[in-house]
């Protein structure tokens, strides 16, 4: 028997609105932690006002919903199901011929829609807000004035100094290793209070090691001063190339659509991209994941709701749900340490939790 336009709508609407109605429940309770926690921290920072806080905490929301949307799926399509099959709505349904895959197509349906959206529409607002708190929090709650942006054009540096700021700008990236950077074509400006200009110095090179920046073949320019040259000339630095590395835009701070072209652009500059690489498959992958989470959800209600074992199948979710994020954070380390490729390490989460769920109906469905 195929399944009516109206059951497909009925069912549909069901679970979306239980898998909102959780993720509101879930964003609400993590807002709350948040803005207590960035209160805490605002502590006896006279900059950090109660406002600020609640606009970092405001900011983050798009990206906690992000992280949560799985369980959301999970456990708003668990009681949307244990609903159904409390109100003999799904027994009668499946009594009239309708089996467990036809029914779970509106679930199906809804779960691929949101992920979808999550990728295409959430992600892009999410990584612009996030951006905006990390701003908000170098600014007033860690005073970090270590700023790197690298472009199409080169790399660009900020650090602070003793009297004031360096701006350093990189037209080649030649090399970078664990403790060393090797730059070509660098112009470097010097600010005393942030914003008085009193230096530019232009070099052929300049090699990052550990406390101390080294420039070669460098001229120097001073406002109302003859130029000079030396062959060596030496800043210190709280940058390290471990710092630089990390500096650059986090993966969860740039929207799906141009995480491509930024790895593209971190590889041609001799750095490592796989935490980029890794997070643009699992976006890819975030549709396939909530479907498994919907297959998971009904495998526990078809297999616990018969029995009357609700509590089963509360904690049965809740243990599920802790697994998965567990072992999706330890898959995620493996591939950025190299254990594992990258690619497999973003898809395994999704294709686990996949294959246990229809193997899992395949059994209860079939024996």
């Amino acid at each position: 028997m195929r399944i009516s336009p109206t059951l497909t709508w009925y069912f549909g609407k069901h679970v979306l609105l239980s898998i909102l109605a959780i993720l509101a429940l879930l964003i609400g309770l993590i807002m709350i932690g948040d803005s207590i926690e960035l209160l805490r921290r605002a502590g006896g920072k006279p900059d950090a006002t109660v406002s600020i806080v609640f606009q970092m905490a405001a900011s983050r929301i798009p990206f906690m919903t992000e992280k949560v949307l799985p369980f959301a799926v999970l456990f708003g399509s668990m009681f949307s199901f244990w609903k159904l099959t409390g109100n003999q709505e799904l027994v009668v349904t499946r009594a009239a011929g309708v089996s467990a895959w036809q029914f779970l197509l509106p679930p199906f349906m809804c779960a691929l829609i949101l992920g979808t959206l999550q990728v295409a529409a959430l992600n892009p607002l999410s990584s612009i807000l996030l951006q905006r708190y990390e701003m908000l929090e170098a600014r007033y709650l860690q005073n970090n004035v270590n700023v790197m942006n690298l472009s199409s054009s080169g790399l660009w540096l900020r650090q602070g100094t003793q009297d004031g700021q360096a701006v350093i700008y990189a037209r080649e990236v030649r090399s970078q290793e664990e403790d060393k950077i090797d730059l070509r074509n660098v112009t470097v400006f010097r600010f005393e209070n942030s914003d008085d200009f009193t230096t530019r110095m232009d070099a052929k090179r300049a090699v990052l090691k550990p406390g101390t920046w080294h420039f070669y073949d460098v001229w120097t320019f001073n406002p109302g001063q003859a130029s000079t040259f030396s062959s060596e000339l030496m800043l210190p630095t709280n940058l390290t190339a471990r710092k630089i590395q990390d500096s650059f835009a986090s993966p969860e701070t740039m929207s799906f659509w141009d995480l491509k072209p930024f790895i593209n652009l971190l590889e041609r500059a001799g750095f490592n991209a796989t935490r980029h690489r890794i997070h643009f498959h699992s976006l890819l992958s975030r549709p396939l994941l909530l479907c498994a989470m919907v297959l998971i959800a009904a495998a526990f209600c078809l297999k616990f709701s018969r029995r009357r074992r609700v509590s089963l199948v509360i904690g049965g979710g809740v243990a599920t749900g802790f697994i998965l994020y567990f072992c999706t954070d330890v898959i995620s380390a493996l591939g950025v340490s190299g254990g594992i490729p990258p690619i497999l390490s973003a898809w395994a989460p999704a294709g686990i939790s996949l294959l246990l769920g229809v193997s899992t109906l395949l059994h209860l469905e079939d024996g």
